[in-house]
């Protein structure tokens, strides 16, 4: 088009140069032709521009991040456009709509409103400034109070979340940055393009693009200022949590002294009570009061170091008391059981108890004393034999069956002996007086080192208790009984191992009343007498009687 228009003219310059001199149709050719090669290249730099900014444009749009924003900006502006001329049609036609037609084209349009109003609700939100999310950095939450060390963490956790938020934030604002660099190179050769453009073809799309630039420089500016506030908060939210941190460590390392001359001390105390106290029950049981009043001790030390408002929390507990007390009856009456007998002294761990818990009895040692409960190593006794037939179970009887429950001590305090007999039937026509003489004997020839040991210990106990019948001899005792007389052979005897004289004590009484020709070993035994004569009946009056 443009190649016949400059024919055109050629042509009639020509025609109207017919009538002037050859000199002035030369120079009016030569003016056209540079004329035409101005055209000329003022075109290929055009298009050379064009091709420049397409090269440009297509870097420019690789920014998703800036340029998805902006483009959902402009999108809500047209849909916002569009909305406005909706509603004024609407208003139109709700005030004059007459034919069928008009509300058809009335409930058409109400429909587009509520469609195109929630399409601006999800690009941008109502009336939102371009880029506002992208703009605005990231929120500093309310420093939280650390108070224990565990929130040391939680501190450092949360400075490192800041910062990494505070490097996203300025990884976009570089990024709007050198995009902004892009942009006005892109306005510079828009602006070179309307320079040579006479035709103004590419006006609109420069000032439009002049619009974007300023948007975008905008944009800049505010990133830049609210960067430079949000790290000056950033610096002071750090400086604030590092004050923290600082404060619980130096508490920490206030406590640990204290906790660790603690140490040193119960430490101190149990090589004295180790030194000085040679009894291992009563030692195992002073180390486990020291090793529980250290720890009580340790809790406390830390409960008041972290319990900002220990007042409130005690006067919550009083209040909470009645009913954890009736939801824990039986904790806490083993807890009180337990201090019981760790301060009244009367049953240690070694001790040999007999325990009677529903309708069963338990004989053991005691193995360990708890909070809660004991802890019993049932042992091959008497008892076991006669009604368990079990031994070598691990019995636990919780601590306030002291006030419920029948617990025998056996070897309570310094006694380690206990009374034990044994049974034997001889007849009614047995020298009964030697065999209580034998049985005396023997008993006393077997439990003589039990019996002074026992001597020794009950001498022991008078300062403690009072005692009247002290004796300490064997014990023998007869008893009519239905098939015999019963000899009764009583003795002192190791607490832990009584069956074991018992077995010995009877084999030796046995076999001493075998021995001897006038005493004889009952046993359940029958009588029957038979005769083999017969004689006649006796006959009185006639009759057989």
């Amino acid at each position: 088009m443009k190649f016949l228009l400059l024919s055109f003219l050629l042509f009639t310059s020509l025609l109207s140069s017919a009538e002037l001199t050859v000199d002035e149709r030369v120079s009016l050719i030569q003016k056209e032709k540079d004329e035409a090669t101005k055209e000329r290249q003022r075109t290929e730099q055009i298009e050379r521009y064009r091709t420049e900014l397409q090269d440009l444009e297509q870097v420019i749009f690789e920014e998703k991040v800036w340029m998805k924003s902006y483009a959902s900006y402009l999108t809500s502006l047209e849909v916002r456009d569009s909305l406005a001329k909706i509603k004024k049609r609407i208003n139109y036609l709700s005030k004059k709509a007459k034919t069928t037609s008009d509300r058809d084209e009335l409930n058409a349009l109400i429909s587009k409103e509520n469609i195109l109003t929630s399409q601006i609700e999800k690009l941008k939100g109502k009336y939102d400034a371009p880029f506002s999310k992208l703009i605005t950095p990231p929120k500093i939450d309310e420093v939280p109070e650390i108070s224990n060390p565990f929130e040391i963490f939680t501190g450092i956790s949360l400075v490192k979340t800041l910062n990494t938020n505070f490097e996203e934030y300025l990884k976009r604002k570089n990024a709007l940055n050198d995009l902004i660099i892009l942009l006005r190179k892109e306005n510079s050769i828009y602006k070179q393009i309307s320079t040579l453009d006479i035709e103004n073809k590419y006006a609109k799309e420069a000032l439009r693009k002049e619009q974007q630039l300023e948007r975008f420089e905008t944009a800049l500016d505010t990133i830049n200022v609210a960067s430079e506030v949000y790290q000056k908060r950033l610096e002071i939210t750090e400086l604030n949590i590092n004050k923290e941190v600082e404060k619980q460590v130096y508490r920490i390392i206030k406590i640990g002294v204290i906790v660790l001359i603690v140490f040193i001390v119960f430490f101190l105390l149990k090589l004295i009570v180790k030194k000085y106290i040679t009894d291992n029950e009563r030692f195992y049981m002073a180390n486990k009061i020291i090793t529980f009043t250290n720890f009580t001790l340790i809790i406390l030390i830390l409960f008041f170091n972290y319990i900002e408002n220990a007042a409130y929390l005690v006067t919550i507990l009083g209040f909470a008391s009645a009913g954890i007390a009736i939801a824990m009856k039986d904790w806490f009456m083993s807890i009180l059981g337990w201090l019981v007998i760790v301060i009244g002294g009367s049953i240690h761990v070694g001790d040999r108890i007999r325990v009677d818990m529903e309708g069963m009895k338990y004989v053991g040692d005691v193995m360990d004393i708890s909070l809660l409960r004991m802890t019993i190593l049932e042992d091959i006794t008497l008892t076991s034999i006669l009604q368990n037939r079990r031994a070598g179970r691990i019995i636990f009887v919780p601590n306030n069956y002291v006030f419920t429950r029948m617990i025998a001590n056996y070897t309570h305090s310094s006694l380690k002996t206990v009374w034990d007999g044994v049974k034997i039937t001889i007849t009614y026509d047995s020298n009964h007086k030697k065999a209580m003489h034998l049985a005396k004997e023997i008993t006393r020839k077997f439990s003589k080192g039990y019996t002074d040991i026992t001597r020794k210990q009950l001498n022991k106990l008078r300062n403690h208790y009072s005692l009247k019948n002290t004796n300490v001899d064997p014990r023998i005792y007869s008893f009519i009984v239905p098939n015999g007389l019963d000899i009764e052979a009583w003795y002192l005897t190791n607490a832990y191992a009584t069956l074991t004289l018992r077995s010995v004590i009877s084999t030796e009484i046995v076999d001493a009343f075998n021995a001897e020709d006038d005493i004889t070993i009952a046993y359940p035994t029958q009588k029957l007498n038979v005769s083999m004569s017969s004689e006649e009946p006796v006959t009185h009056s006639h009759e057989i009687i």
